[in-house]
């Protein structure tokens, strides 16, 4: 009979209770890592809105950018994930997301400046390579955070949110802080905030034991 109830117990743990009773800390580490990830690719599909309507360059000359950070992820991206699977995903990521939030307003401040195609480009081109850096590994992480039998669940979850509470709602945030602000550089303050939060999460992943 204990046989019984213990199998039925066992039986009555979904992987969603279980991911909420026992792996809560690990699904808001994965949530917070992914927070940046999300953030910066949809301030990158907002750039052609933002180069035609704060810089006064053609939407085509956006979209080209955001072409070229693209093809340089899907170049890197590969290259970053198998050297972090040598030497670990978190010093990849982490170094980074730390480049990001310290350069990101001044590229911004650099392009409001010399509002020009060429320098639209360079500096979407730098974002690509960081993002790069900061993505390449990451997929790797968040899977390795999660026991196998909340793996899909946790991952799922984590990204998902993040995806539509941060990532969703980033150009909307983006217009809506060069509103309230009056600053063509706001849109770097929102990254600003996701580097930051990110780089927490990632801290936390380490002190579990992650690499």
């Amino acid at each position: 009979e204990e046989t019984v109830e213990f199998r039925s117990a066992t039986a009555s743990r979904t992987p969603v209770r279980e991911l909420f009773s026992d792996g809560i800390g690990r699904l808001l580490i994965s949530f917070g890592s992914i927070i940046l990830c999300n953030v910066a690719m949809y301030t990158v599909l907002f750039m052609p809105t933002y180069a035609a309507q704060q810089l006064g360059l053609p939407a085509t000359g956006g979209f080209l950018a955001g072409l070229v950070t693209g093809a340089i992820q899907v170049v890197l991206m590969p290259i970053v994930g198998g050297f972090t699977d040598r030497h670990g995903r978190i010093p990849s990521s982490v170094t980074s997301a730390l480049v990001i939030l310290l350069t990101i307003y001044p590229m911004f401040a650099w392009l409001a400046a010399v509002p020009t195609l060429r320098t639209l480009l360079i500096v979407q081109a730098i974002l690509g390579v960081l993002l790069s850096g900061y993505m390449g590994g990451l997929p790797a992480l968040m899977s390795e955070l999660f026991p196998t039998a909340t793996r899909t669940t946790g991952l799922s979850i984590s990204y998902a949110l993040s995806a539509a509470l941060f990532g969703g709602f980033a150009p909307f945030f983006d217009a809506w802080l060069i509103d309230a602000t009056g600053s063509k550089l706001a849109p770097s303050f929102y990254l600003m905030v996701a580097a930051a939060v990110s780089l927490t999460a990632l801290v936390a992943a380490r002190r579990t034991g992650m690499r």
